[in-house]
């Protein structure tokens, strides 16, 4: 299903009016409509700045924009990587979406969801992405097919990832922009900023939305020894250390990446949004020797239910729109919320689109007494094949958290959530049960519905990575390098969806094509559309090449490599390219 935009004329008029030969730079400026940069880390817990709090770790930067923003301070999002991403990008829960993991082939976003980028995008702004994308590798995932006119990235869930690229280490790294492998000079995080510096400095005469989402701090804890040295000096543990160092570096760069805004003339009319996507990792760590973590309070880290593993920071600052000088809204919001905030802040037409789960925070933003509708937001971890009801999962309202349907929490009077008193309010308990009820029932057609990349489309050719192996058990797919370099006898099939009949050239590798290795293979088998072939391999070949006939249309595509040693494994990579039109065969 293809997404239908439409572009209201009166939208075109005012930019172009914003922009209009004869007006000064400074009233067009005043008239045009405000860039938007959308900043989210990567593992940073609400406690990892030094505003909220922690007595150990420097951020003055952040402390600056906590200082000179409206703050969100009971914002919520997903206990994981992609799903908030999801959520983030669609204003929609992201099982909804096709996203609730973040490996396994559940963690490719649906193509026909209306993500931030294309509502921007519909507008007259340019867009970009830059950083961690983790919502598909693949057409039609990709964020260049998500509404983004300028990516920079890199694949999979991480540097390291089994798709990224081999030799990535978070310095000097290879990266793919706008399609083509580039690399690059630096530290992974200063890349990014790099590049979202350089990239706004190319559009700074016309509106923008930019999404800059770098991998730090999620591990591995590589940084320069320069961050981590003061907190190793400090007594931390090195683990705790190099942690820190990643969030201190992150900072020094949002310093350096708003000053380069305020010397372009662009830091007035900018509304500069800063969170993050999960509760700590690192942080939870038992470090021993009586080292007590600050996690602000709350229970929890990411991949949990509790307040620590989805609540986070969230600073919205725009001068000209009024969003400044260091004030509070503490009613309950979430992710779900900034994609219809954004459209509402900014006066966006939205184009046609799945139905909106988040509502406006406009009037809370702007200092109004608006209330926002009593509702109950939902979070819940859903590493599976399929979501398995109550595991895991919140229902919470302002003051209440019911975790796993059991378990509940008075989060005003506890928010430490010490003691569960689901026996003392069992009215509060079964009211939050009901409306869980109610949203399961509300994402159970989502759950059925695969998400597919499409072969013979745009990507032609396409490799496909094992990371995205549809699992229907417990097993994970090879979605490391680690995996893969142990050559983990696991194998899975891809989802796939034929878009056009033809003749398909399948190439199968145990390493990455660039990599030119040996797999050590005797045999290979393929199943794909009803097709099941078999070919001898010799050891010494880099690859297994198979040419089928395939019919178009959903199906799966699973392969087998037998090798030397009688270990059977997936092929973990697979390049797959049209080569004939069934039409014209």
């Amino acid at each position: 299903m293809m997404k239908t935009i439409h572009i209201a004329a009166s939208i075109a008029a005012s930019i172009a009016a914003a922009a209009g030969i004869g007006i000064c730079e400074t009233r067009a400026a005043e008239k045009r409509q405000p860039n938007v940069i959308l900043i989210m880390t990567d593992d940073q817990g609400y406690g990892e700045i030094s505003a909220h709090g922690n007595p150990v770790l420097k951020t003055p930067n952040l402390d600056t924009l906590h200082g000179e923003s409206v703050r969100l301070t009971d914002f919520h999002v997903d206990p994981t990587c992609s799903p908030t991403r999801a959520a983030l990008m669609t204003g929609r829960y992201s099982t909804r979406t096709g996203v609730w993991h973040t490996i396994n082939g559940r963690s490719m976003l649906r193509p026909d969801e209306l993500t931030l980028a294309e509502l921007f995008r519909a507008n007259g702004y340019d867009t970009a992405m830059i950083g961690k994308w983790h919502m598909g590798d693949n057409f039609p995932c990709r964020p260049q097919d998500q509404g983004f006119a300028h990516t920079v990235w890199h694949l999979g869930g991480g540097i390291g990832n089994g798709p990224d690229f081999w030799g990535n280490d978070y310095y000097d790294d290879t990266y793919l922009v706008n399609g083509k492998r580039e690399k690059f000079e630096g530290y992974c995080t200063d890349v990014w900023f790099r590049e979202a510096a350089s990239y706004v400095e190319r559009n700074k005469d016309k509106p923008f939305f930019l999404y800059l989402a770098p991998n730090a701090p999620h591990g591995p804890y590589f940084v320069p020894d320069r961050y981590s040295a003061p907190y190793i000096a400090a007594g931390l543990p090195e683990t705790m250390a190099k942690f820190y160092g990643m969030i201190a570096n992150i900072d020094e760069n949002m310093g350096s990446f708003r000053a380069h805004l305020a010397k372009l003339g662009l830091a007035e009319n900018t509304l500069l949004i800063f969170m993050t996507d999960n509760g700590t990792t690192a942080g939870w760590i038992d470090q021993g020797a009586g080292y007590e973590y600050f996690n602000a309070g709350m229970r929890g880290w990411k991949s949990s239910a509790w307040d620590g593993g989805h609540r986070v920071p969230c600073f919205w600052h725009w001068p000209a729109g009024k969003l400044e000088g260091g004030r509070d809204v503490p009613q309950l919001t979430a992710h779900i919320d900034v994609l219809p905030t954004l459209a509402d802040l900014l006066g966006l037409e939205k184009p046609d689109g799945p139905a909106i789960d988040g509502v406006s925070l406009k009037a809370n933003l702007l200092g109004g007494d608006a209330a926002l509708p009593e509702r109950t937001i939902f979070a819940h971890v859903q590493r599976a094949f399929l979501p398995p009801k109550w595991e895991n999962s919140v229902a919470m309202n302002r003051k209440w958290r019911l975790i796993d349907g059991k378990e509940l929490y008075d989060i005003a009077a506890d928010p430490g959530q010490k003691k569960d008193i689901a026996a003392a309010h069992p009215e509060v308990a079964q009211r939050l049960r009901a409306d869980y009820e109610t949203w399961w029932a509300s994402l159970k057609p989502a759950m059925d519905h695969t998400v597919r990349y499409v072969l013979g489309g745009e990507e032609n050719p396409m490799t496909l990575a094992s990371h995205d192996w549809l699992m229907p058990g417990v097993e994970q797919a090879a979605w490391h390098q680690n995996q893969i370099k142990r050559g983990d006898p696991i194998k899975g099939p891809w989802a796939v969806d034929v878009k056009q009949a033809g003749t398909y050239a399948i190439t199968l590798r145990l390493w990455p094509d660039y990599l030119e290795k040996a797999m050590h293979v005797t045999e290979a088998r393929l199943a794909v559309a009803g097709v099941e072939e078999t070919i001898a391999v010799k050891p010494e070949a880099t690859a297994a090449s198979f040419r089928v006939t395939l019919p178009a249309g959903p199906t799966m595509l699973e392969t087998t490599l037998i090798r030397a040693d009688g270990k059977q494994s997936g092929a973990y990579f697979a390049r797959i390219e049209l080569t004939g039109d069934a039409a014209k065969e």
